[in-house]
């Protein structure tokens, strides 16, 4: 079924079983408020709650710049994903428009896959911070790499259910962290009001030096900083359960990314002020560190409960929209037809779930918060930087309906500022770059099994065919 083709809500029939032998269609269950909800609690959580310490160590108490920074980064790419969801609703994301621009089936499943694996490993760093420091405020008697399995399991088992119980709980659980933003940034008005903190941290930069020295070390927290941004790239693997797509994405999102910018530039700040930089670094769990230097007598054990409630709500949607990629790339040929299974009786891809499940298992196996962090963000900068190419060379190729059409420059400077992130002049740690290294591999080691599968295939096809015709 072509983009144009793609059903609308009042095309779409009410749920009901699938005939036997059939593949269901997704259940088109979100609307406006839904999405909008869905996008800020896609952004917010592990990022600002677990790595805020790890960027402010970077930069030193300047902390809110990288924040502010990544900010304008990501509006600039959001606008060119909001172009393209609105031209080819479908659930693909990014493969897709990469497919569409480039019609490189080999550099389509990389960027799937790269795609895919950012999701996992945000997930992984969600699970990480689950069992770290914020959990220590309850408990220490589970190893917590025990914890974060067990975690990942239980998200697992609330993805099968289904999207609408994945969506209502994604909609508590943003609600819960957008109060402990709420308790920070109260906090930090109280600290203001009463004199307390120490401004001149604001403008202190940890990185030495000046000039290319000091850009790299600002480039670096940038870099790290923009894994709280990550997210709104997800969305729009949801296309095929969102009523009426190119009408409601772009609300969403860029209503998503304004308010979040907002929040994190605040809450940097507040960070800063309050509490020293190398204090923020040590922790895993900062935000924490924040509510006890406050001046406010506001249980630390409450809000470190909330702060397990946002890491939470990150995994769960980060397993949500891997497993939706899985089900895209199936439908678009990429990997084999059976990622695409849909369980009848609940409509969710249970293959697609199981399958990243068990890859995110072995990552919260084997990483740790910053390096899985560090990972996810630079996984997703390379993806930026196609899909901004892409969202200009498919300019080329109009569709007969109405969508969201960013100005030209906008592509342009979303595609040269991802690349200055992704590349060296970040000064990320070596590991990022052999742990993206070896996704990578595996990625291509994939690509060539598929291709003999389906080599395979049709040779057998094509032999039964000439018998057949004998």
């Amino acid at each position: 079924m072509s983009a144009s083709e793609t059903p609308t809500a009042s095309d779409t029939p009410a749920p009901a079983p699938a005939p036997p032998g059939d593949t269901p269609e997704l259940k088109r269950a979100l609307g406006p408020k839904l999405l909008i909800l869905f996008v800020i609690g896609d952004i917010l959580g592990t990022g600002i709650y677990a790595t805020t310490g790890q960027v402010a160590g970077r930069v030193g108490g300047a902390l809110w710049v990288p924040f502010a920074i990544g900010f304008v980064v990501a509006v600039l790419t959001a606008a060119s994903y909001v172009e393209l969801v609105g031209k080819y609703p479908k659930a693909a994301g990014a493969a897709l428009y990469t497919q569409k621009a480039f019609k490189v089936p080999f550099l389509t499943f990389i960027v799937a896959f790269m795609v895919m694996c950012s999701g996992l490993s945000s997930a992984s760093a969600a699970a990480r911070a689950f069992s770290g420091d914020y959990l220590a405020e309850f408990t220490d008697a589970v190893p917590p790499t025990l914890i974060a399995i067990l975690f990942i399991l239980a998200l697992a088992a609330l993805n099968l259910r289904g999207v609408s119980e994945s969506v209502k709980t994604n909609v508590v659980l943003t609600l819960v962290e957008l109060s402990g933003l709420a308790i920070i940034l109260g906090i930090g008005a109280y600290a203001v009001m009463s004199g307390d903190g120490e401004p001149s941290r604001l403008t202190d930069f940890e990185a030495s030096g000046t000039g290319f020295s000091l850009m790299t070390g600002v480039l670096g927290a940038t870099a790290l900083a923009f894994f709280a941004f990550v997210g709104f790239e997800d969305s729009v693997n949801m296309a095929e359960e969102t009523k009426d797509p190119s009408r409601t994405f772009p609300r969403a999102i860029f209503i998503g990314v304004t308010v979040t910018g907002t929040i994190y530039v605040l809450v940097a700040l507040v960070s800063s002020l309050l509490v020293d930089h190398k204090t923020l670094e040590g922790s895993s769990g900062p935000l924490l560190e924040v509510v006890k230097a406050g001046g406010v007598d506001f249980p630390p054990k409450l809000f470190a409960l909330i702060a397990l409630f946002a890491v939470t709500n990150s995994a769960l949607i980060n397993i949500m929209m891997a497993s939706r990629l899985c089900y895209g790339m199936a439908n678009e040929r990429i990997l084999p037809k059976a990622m695409g299974r849909v369980l009848p009786a609940r409509r969710t891809p249970v293959v697609g779930i199981v399958f990243v499940s068990v890859l995110a298992i072995g990552l919260v196996s084997t990483g740790e918060i910053q390096g899985l962090g560090d990972t996810t963000a630079f996984l997703l900068l390379c993806v930026f930087f196609v899909v901004n190419v892409a969202a200009l060379v498919l300019r080329r190729d109009p569709v007969p309906h109405k969508h969201f059409r960013a100005p030209t420059i906008v592509p342009v400077l979303g595609a040269i500022t991802a690349l200055v992130l992704a590349s060296p002049l970040a000064d990320r740690a070596a590991d990022v770059y052999i742990r993206a290294g070896v996704l990578l591999a595996i990625g291509i080691a994939l690509w060539a099994v598929n291709k003999l599968v389906l080599k395979a295939r049709s040779e057998e096809h094509a032999k039964t065919g000439g018998e057949v015709t004998k």
